[in-house]
């Protein structure tokens, strides 16, 4: 299976991902042609050769006949539901601005529809979301994946006025991401940057394990202590008899002095901080005692996230835990547009004998809730809509 892998030792922005896609080989001509399907005029696309820190890189930028645009979620909605491109790029598209729309709402305690988008609203964005989509599809590439986050200190001045590191809006689309401090007093992170990641990669880690073929560096503007680049590695990785193999670590412990409300809201915070899977289990300890087996299932990255929560959060006093290999399906996250709005679902065939359809249940949640409908209901349409794009 072809993925790629986003280095973001510098942090992240939209047109970082496009320069690093197009500097790993993706072709600027086939992507202009592309996004022409976007029918709106006024803008050029460019990309040239640059160094940062005497490191080769690609600088792409978009040169728009358009100065500081203010545009609603619905506009841009209706630029995609408009436009010619392929109906799973429309509808990631859409989620992904309709994830901005959400954040910006949220901060500045209005409704997604009726947010003007300032810096993000601009041609663009709009180009930098789009073709990062086209550009990830041209290159044949399956699955994404992306290194943890670094973040910046510091203000920045906007729209809005002077705002803290990381930017309010950026701060809010990192939740469940894992972030660092860069010591850098710089924007590193852009909210167009990381929405874009945040929809496309299926983790954010360590490196999985593969064969690289191509490797890419998106430069970004400003000059840095270090080099301004984002580093995207392209090849192959191995998938054995239709699975894919991966490593976990499994944390346990054994708990019986603790109020089990409170044990509750420790199982919350470890989903928070990216735990696969928690599960308690009933168990009778020494003294006859009853008590709870605390599992907990992560990648290795996350295992100083997790031992932090488990003895802040519970009365353990101490852990074990073991690696694990683990073997499982192939799956592709993709989006689908139903009547009630996009939705993401997990697709992954068995073989011959099934297909697995699994609908986010956060989109779906989303959506019953704002539109009062039973989640059921949104649950069957994402799934039916699935099925006939499968059919199709």
């Amino acid at each position: 299976m072809r993925i790629a892998y986003f280095d973001c030792f510098s942090g992240v922005s939209g047109d970082m991902i496009l320069g690093a896609l197009i500097d790993a080989g993706a072709d600027l001509k086939k992507l202009e042609l592309e996004l022409s399907k976007l029918k709106i005029s006024g803008f050029t696309l460019k990309a040239e050769k640059t160094t940062r820190k005497g490191i080769s890189g690609t600088k792409f930028s978009v040169n728009a006949d358009e100065s500081h645009a203010e545009r609603h979620l619905t506009d841009i909605e209706k630029i995609m539901d408009k436009s010619d491109l392929g109906d799973e790029i429309k509808a990631k598209a859409k989620v992904i601005f309709r994830d901005l729309a959400e954040v910006e709402a949220k901060i500045h305690n209005a409704d997604p529809g009726h947010v003007h988008f300032h810096e993000i609203g601009g041609l663009d964005s709009i180009v930098d979301v789009a073709g990062s989509l086209i550009a990830i599809e041209m290159l044949g590439i399956e699955a994404v994946y992306a290194s943890r986050i670094p973040v910046g200190t510091g203000f920045v001045e906007c729209d809005h006025g002077v705002l803290p590191l990381p930017a309010p809006a950026t701060l809010e689309l990192l939740k469940g991401i894992p972030v660092y401090a860069s010591g850098i007093e710089k924007e590193l992170v852009t909210p167009t940057g990381i929405a874009i990641l945040k929809h496309v990669a299926r983790s954010f880690g360590v490196i999985p394990g593969m064969t690289i073929e191509s490797i890419g560096y998106g430069a970004g503007s400003r000059d840095l202590k270090i080099p301004n680049l984002l580093r995207v590695w392209i090849g192959e990785t191995e998938v054995r008899e239709g699975y894919e193999d991966d490593e976990v670590i499994l944390i346990e412990t054994n708990i019986d002095n603790m109020n089990p409300e409170i044990l509750g809201y420790a199982l919350e915070r470890l989903f928070e901080r990216g735990a696969l899977d928690v599960f308690m289990t009933p168990i009778f300890m020494k003294k006859n005692r009853p008590g709870t087996l605390l599992s907990i299932l992560i990648t290795p990255d996350k295992l100083d996230e997790a031992l932090s929560v488990v003895f802040t959060e519970t009365t353990s006093l101490g852990v074990r835990f073991q690696r694990l290999e683990r073997r499982k399906l192939p799956r592709e996250l993709i989006t689908v547009e139903t009547s009630f709005g996009a939705v993401r679902v997990k697709v992954s065939n068995r073989g011959m004998e099934k297909r697995i359809i699994s609908p986010e249940y956060e989109d779906c949640r989303e959506i019953a809730a704002r539109q009062g409908i039973p989640l059921r209901t949104v649950y069957e349409e994402a799934r039916a809509a699935t099925e006939k794009i499968s059919a199709g």
